[in-house]
């Protein structure tokens, strides 16, 4: 019953957003031609736009079952599903646009078609929202449940089962637990589901009980056992999901890679890895840096002038960082304090109310204005605009044997701004929260949380108050 209301679900899925486009369309054309808020001369008839609506809910529908966007996302965020809604509809208005392009149709508003592609992004996302909503409601209640059978009542399964109990709106409910070597749990346990047999018992509980997914929660020593049991699975119509015993060693998001022919699990999942997310990056770095640098253009030579006529020596103040791979390179700031030896600036730490600064340094600082020139960092691609704060050699050869995880941030291009700093840890605050939130950011990269750190770092503020 359930993989049946599955099938149906996706098929009104569908048949909502190929009806939606339709509505959308009609409120659209009566926003840009009939309420009078929009200027307009002579438009085509209602009937010639209607024809590229029903085109263009087609394509929407045969794209979004090729992106998987109406596959069963009972496990995923609405954040997939509205990074999924925007992919579709802005690739059904290419696609829309290449017919017109093809077929010499010009004579259709592009103020109609911006309003069109909006409204379609903001209402299918709207009720798609109530939708999961809701569905997260009915399954709290106890329906639309899909039944799990776990194999293994070890420390593994155990914890699993005491994971699930803490996520009633997924909808998952655990029939029981097989295991060859307990016949029931510890009494501190003996609330849980019962232990209903032994793994070879497996085939018959299958036949004889509805499951929808088994969940392998063996020991390593086990593995010999995990051939069988997929047979047996597969032959049930059963989907079969294993809990690696080393789980602990993994990211959230575990990514599988092939090598050789030999699949491969890759320890530390990176989206930036894939050559198209690092195009994206990129591209945006360029255009984002250039803009800043024209924008603060006159700003830049005011504070040129101002080291100028405030202290002897260069404008600029180059020091030597570690990078992407491990590389090093020179991150240029605006020189904020007196003239120092290299030995000096790469291994002395800035404390408050450090001798060294000039006044009008300590303003630079503060303010985090002497970071600007660090945008022609960007366009040289030492840099990216978010990412991971760079360090200096001397402190990173420290704190890698300090800080657990420490050379992971050198996984991507260091940042101007980035995931900790918009958490408000910059200066003179915890290397090891640091850390913890440049992997995150790594683990979790998108071209949305870009711009969500960018927005928060402005938010916030640029003035810092751990910087000396």
């Amino acid at each position: 019953m359930i993989r049946r209301s599955s099938g149906f679900l996706t098929q009104m899925y569908a048949l909502t957003d190929f009806i939606t486009v339709q509505i959308v369309f009609f409120l659209a054309w009566w926003v840009k031609f009939e309420s009078g808020w929009l200027e307009y001369e002579n438009p085509l008839p209602l009937q010639s736009y209607f024809l590229w609506s029903l085109i263009y809910g087609g394509i929407a529908v045969v794209t979004g079952f090729t992106v998987g966007f109406y596959t069963p996302k009972r496990r995923k965020r609405f954040s997939y599903d509205l990074i999924r809604i925007i992919q579709v509809h802005l690739i059904s208005l290419l696609g829309l646009l290449s017919i017109f392009f093809m077929l010499k149709i010009v004579d259709i508003s592009r103020e109609f078609l911006a309003l069109f592609l909006i409204g379609n992004m903001f209402f299918i996302t709207s009720y798609r929202l109530v939708v999961k909503e809701g569905l997260k409601n009915i399954r709290e209640q106890g329906y639309n449940r899909q039944f799990v059978l776990i194999l293994g009542a070890g420390t593994l399964g155990r914890r699993f089962y005491e994971n699930l109990l803490h996520y009633p709106e997924l909808g998952y409910e655990v029939i029981g637990f097989l295991d060859d070597f307990h016949n029931e749990h510890p009494s501190q346990y003996s609330d849980y589901k019962p232990i209903i047999g032994g793994i070879d018992r497996l085939e018959s509980v299958l036949n004889d009980t509805l499951i929808d997914e088994v969940i392998i929660a063996l020991p390593l020593n086990a593995h010999e056992k995990f051939g069988t049991i997929i047979a047996v699975c597969e032959k049930a119509g059963v989907k079969t999901l294993i809990i690696p015993d080393y789980f602990d060693y993994l990211p959230a998001r575990p990514y599988f890679d092939n090598f050789a022919g030999i699949p491969l699990i890759n320890v530390r999942d990176i989206p930036l890895d894939e050559l198209r997310n690092r195009i994206i990056k990129r591209s945006f770095d360029i255009i984002f840096s250039l803009v800043c640098i024209v924008i603060t253009l006159p700003l830049l030579l005011l504070i040129a002038i101002g080291i100028k006529l405030t202290s002897p020596g260069p404008v600029i103040f180059k020091q030597e960082r570690v990078g992407l791979n491990r590389r090093r390179f020179n991150m240029y700031k605006f020189r904020s304090m007196l003239l120092q030896t290299n030995e000096q600036s790469d291994t002395e730490w800035t404390v408050e109310n450090d001798p060294r600064r000039t006044k009008f340094g300590a303003f630079l600082r503060r303010t985090s204005l002497d970071e600007l020139p660090q945008f022609f960092n960007v366009l040289l691609g030492h840099m990216s605009v978010v990412g991971p704060r760079p360090e200096r050699p001397y402190f990173v050869e420290q704190f890698k044997e300090e800080i657990p995880k420490y050379m992971v941030k050198h996984h991507i291009r260091p940042g101007i701004t980035g995931w900790a700093q918009s958490n408000g840890y910059r200066g003179d605050t915890s290397i090891k929260e640091r850390i913890k939130h440049d992997i995150f950011y790594i683990e979790n990269w998108t071209f949305f949380f870009d711009i969500k750190i960018i927005l928060r770092t402005i938010i916030n503020g640029l003035i810092n108050r751990n910087a000396y």
